[in-house]
């Protein structure tokens, strides 16, 4: 194996490219939460609305890119990983002419639809369709933009240049939020908001691409469309899409089924908590978002080395949200009271306690899925997630009949736990050396799921501090002395200049 090839997946690298992920990520959700309330203030409750299906177009329409952006970046970082650099060109343009193709034909489909959908489908007031509609005009111009820049980003992110992509990445989240804020001034229409979103995307693009071609410059060479290349990349993109479709087909069903069998007062108490404790999924986001290229590079160079990144990516995700989840869970009750008020901890604590405990689960399905995924099968994520929504949407149906959001909050758990344990059993059998069930990674994962939800149970103020200060100990022994490996421990003095106390 090259120095080139092991560099792209060492682990100083990998940790820095984490970093700027969160960063990259949380840095515009810090934004955010001073810049919406300004703009409910300046466009009113029903521009705003709109404006929200603005930033969801323009922000996730690349999912809908038949997953070629996500197969780009595994195929790129699989012909770094094996040494066949010459062969990239020939994949990115043969993904980039593909996506332009599919980004036409999502602009003109929209673009076609926007008068049936403002006018009949959405509640939008009737002053306000005229510019709704030439609002939605825009963003259908934009779709080749968001879908092409996927790939762009993607070609980036294989080569493992996590700064770079978050050098755009973050400014562009940034002023996804500040753009509409500066434009109120000027006008509170949403022609001008959502033109200067869509230029925004139209600079980041341009950006990506220079980046692009300056981590690769061989990328100007051998345009046009490689047949050889249509199908490895149709095969696992066309996997990716069926579990971009199902998998949040899964997460929002819930409460569409709350508000038929309960109430639309129900969908609230479920849907608060849920939106709150899923941002944790951040953090695992961020991780895989740089171990996906990770593996694919790892699983052609070294096996071994690939198994080496799994185990550590399980244990980063178990020490990072494991004390975030114990607060939670133990201080539901309370931190609900002072957010939203009595009644709706009394209806929601429990809910966001079981959650909280899900996303935990979850969360370490991430690493598994993604290295699934990496290894060239989507196919399996993919029929797992088929075979799986039948059977959840019966139990949540049954759940929700017989305990309300409680049951919906039980059934998920159940699905979350379930998914995690397949899919740890479909990168056991990928990687053999990879072995969840041995016991010390049982113990520990039945002892986490053993405190969580005794701390859910701790009555009184005082005695859950007790209890969380005693745990939190316990776990920083735990994790320094058995979870972490030596080399990482002395990473960390020599990062954070530890006291001799703790070797």
């Amino acid at each position: 194996m090259s120095k080139k090839q092991l560099n792209f997946t060492s682990s100083n690298r990998l940790a820095r490219n984490v970093v700027w992920n969160l960063l990259g990520v949380g840095t515009p959700l810090l934004v955010a939460i001073v810049a919406i309330p300004i703009l409910i203030d300046g466009l009113g409750v029903a521009r705003f609305g709109v404006l929200t299906l603005a930033w969801m177009v323009v922000g996730y329409f690349s999912l809908f890119d038949l997953g070629l952006g996500r197969a780009l970046t595994k195929l790129v970082a699989e012909k770094l990983g094996n040494g066949h650099d010459d062969e990239i060109p020939s994949i990115f343009w043969t993904a980039m002419l593909l996506m332009a193709a599919l980004g036409v034909l999502g602009a003109v489909v929209v673009a076609a639809l926007s008068p049936w959908l403002v006018g009949s489908v959405l509640e939008i007031p009737s002053e306000l369709q005229s510019e709704t509609l030439t609002a939605f005009y825009l963003l259908a111009a934009s779709i080749p933009i968001v879908i092409s820049a996927t790939g762009l980003r993607g070609v980036i992110e294989a080569h493992q240049r996590f700064g770079l992509v978050n050098a755009v990445r973050m400014p562009l989240g940034v002023f996804t939020f500040i753009g509409p804020v500066v434009v109120l001034p000027f006008s509170n229409s949403l022609v001008p908001v959502v033109a200067v979103l869509v230029v925004a995307r139209l600079v980041s693009w341009c950006a990506y691409a220079v980046l692009c071609l300056k981590v690769d410059p061989a990328l100007r060479h051998r345009v046009g469309i490689h047949r050889a290349m249509v199908r490895p990349l149709i095969s696992f993109g066309g996997w990716m899409t069926i579990t971009n479709i199902v998998g949040p087909l899964m997460v929002y069903m819930d409460r569409f089924l709350i508000g038929a069998a309960v109430t639309m007062t129900a969908v609230a108490y479920y849907a608060t908590p849920y939106e709150v404790v899923t941002k944790l999924w951040i953090i695992p986001g961020a991780l895989m978002g740089v171990m996906f290229p990770a593996f694919a590079a790892a699983i052609v160079q070294d096996r071994t080395r690939a198994a080496r990144l799994f185990q550590r990516a399980v244990n980063y995700i178990f020490l990072s949200l494991f004390p975030v989840v114990l607060i939670v869970v133990t201080f539901a009750h309370e931190g609900l009271t002072l957010w939203l008020g009595d009644e709706f901890a009394n209806n929601s604590s429990l809910v966001l306690q079981l959650l909280a405990v899900g996303v935990f689960i979850n969360s370490h399905a991430h690493v598994p899925s993604g290295l699934v995924q990496g290894a060239g099968r989507p196919d399996l994520t993919a029929k797992l997630h088929l075979i799986e929504l039948p059977f959840y949407l019966l139990i949540l149906w049954w759940l929700i009949g017989d305990y309300g959001i409680i049951g919906a909050a039980i059934a998920w758990v159940l699905r979350v736990a379930v998914d995690t344990v397949i899919l740890f059993v479909m990168a056991h059998r990928l990687l053999p050396t990879v072995s969840p069930f041995t016991r010390r990674p049982v113990l520990i994962a039945g002892m986490a799921l053993f405190v969580l939800g005794l701390g859910a149970m701790v009555p009184g103020l005082v005695m859950k501090g007790v209890y969380l200060l005693l745990v939190l100990l316990i776990f920083a022994a735990v994790s320094w002395f058995i979870l972490l490996a030596t080399d990482e421990r002395n990473m960390i003095r020599s990062r954070l200049k530890i006291i001799p106390i703790l070797s």
